[in-house]
């Protein structure tokens, strides 16, 4: 069973910076797409950056692009988050998604990742 679990979420004030992990353990075929993806209360699931299943292209969401960077350890079958510059509108639930077979990711579309991490919160206050 393919599990990812995150860690590395906070409290912070904003313009602080954070670095979400997100481990990866069971098999999995080699060459997927991962992802983060958010969600406040209240509101949908976005998808927030990810890296398409060869490993060559990033894409993000226009509201972290410059501010966060994605990056993954096939090492260490481990995804990171490097969040800086936080601002409160990035306080949410922060989800590692996996598994995705297709060449691109960059609709970040949830339903393409089979694998879910439980989240890790991020707290950004004013």
């Amino acid at each position: 069973q393919v599990q990812p679990v995150e860690s590395g979420g906070g409290s912070l004030q904003a313009g602080g910076s954070l670095r979400l992990s997100c481990a990866i353990s069971g098999y999995i075929d080699s060459g997927y797409g991962v992802a983060w993806f958010r969600q406040s209360p209240g509101k949908k699931r976005e998808g927030v950056a990810c890296i398409d299943r060869r490993g060559s292209s990033t894409h993000y969401a226009d509201s972290v692009k410059g501010r966060f960077t994605i990056s993954r350890d096939n090492a260490k079958n481990t995804l990171y988050l490097q969040m800086d510059d936080l601002k409160p509108e990035d306080t949410a639930m922060y989800y590692c998604a996996a598994g995705s077979p297709y060449n691109s990711c960059s609709n970040l579309n949830a339903l393409t990742f089979p694998f879910w991490g439980q989240g890790t919160q991020v707290t950004v206050s004013s």
